[in-house]
């Protein structure tokens, strides 16, 4: 194993063993949460308004200190792997989102992007770590992620097209979860309904006929 990826695995080891005992309790905790805010809202009047507006506002806070406390975690491990790299850190919707942009990063990749998904989950651990809170964050690295984003919606739309023309569901090859998840709103874009399939990782998604 070389330096540099020894260092990575000694980072996550470090990671994991710091965060992982209550992660489960605290995603149990989260789902909860979510369920009762949903009643609440349900519930609640015509004065609601402001206070969307105040907790809209803590959430940016909040997003944005997760992608502070994720860009010190990165630099910290780019660090120690010897790597260069620029860091920058945004709110894309409902998420933090933090992109590294260097030469040589390739590495931190991998193949289908493995080794950056698994950067990603150890990032999100060490902001719970931090901040006691479930990160949805989002890493990419040299613009990996947004050239896959376009692949796969111009794969969307080509299966769109033939589900259209032949009107038969069409199946596509096992994908992560990001990735059907980009095929999914492509889709429904085009105006056609799909639906994930099969046990992870083999998951795939089935663009379905009207």
């Amino acid at each position: 194993m070389s330096d540099q990826n020894q260092s990575i695995t000694e980072v996550r080891d470090d990671t994991d063993e710091s965060a992982a005992p209550d992660l489960a309790e605290e995603v149990s905790q989260q789902v909860s949460a979510e369920a009762q805010d949903g009643e609440a809202g349900e519930a609640a009047g015509d004065g609601e308004a402001d206070d969307d507006a105040v907790e809209g506002s803590d959430r940016l806070r909040a997003l944005e200190r997760e992608g502070d406390v994720a860009a010190d975690y990165l630099e910290e491990l780019l660090d120690i792997a010897d790597l260069d790299g620029d860091l920058d850190m945004d709110v894309e919707g409902d998420r933090a989102a933090v992109s590294i942009v260097g030469a040589d990063l390739n590495q931190l990749v991998g193949q289908r992007g493995e080794v950056l998904d698994a950067l990603q989950e150890l990032t999100r651990l060490a902001v719970y770590r931090e901040t006691g809170e479930r990160s949805r964050l989002m890493l990419d690295i040299s613009g990996y992620r947004a050239d896959q984003r376009a692949r796969l919606v111009a794969l969307a739309q080509e299966s769109v097209a033939r589900v259209k023309e032949t009107g038969e569901q069409v199946a596509l090859d096992p994908m992560s979860p990001f990735e059907r998840k980009v095929v999914h709103d492509a889709v429904a874009e085009a105006g056609l309904t799909s639906e994930s399939e099969g046990v992870e990782p083999r998951r795939f998604v089935v663009v379905l006929p009207l």
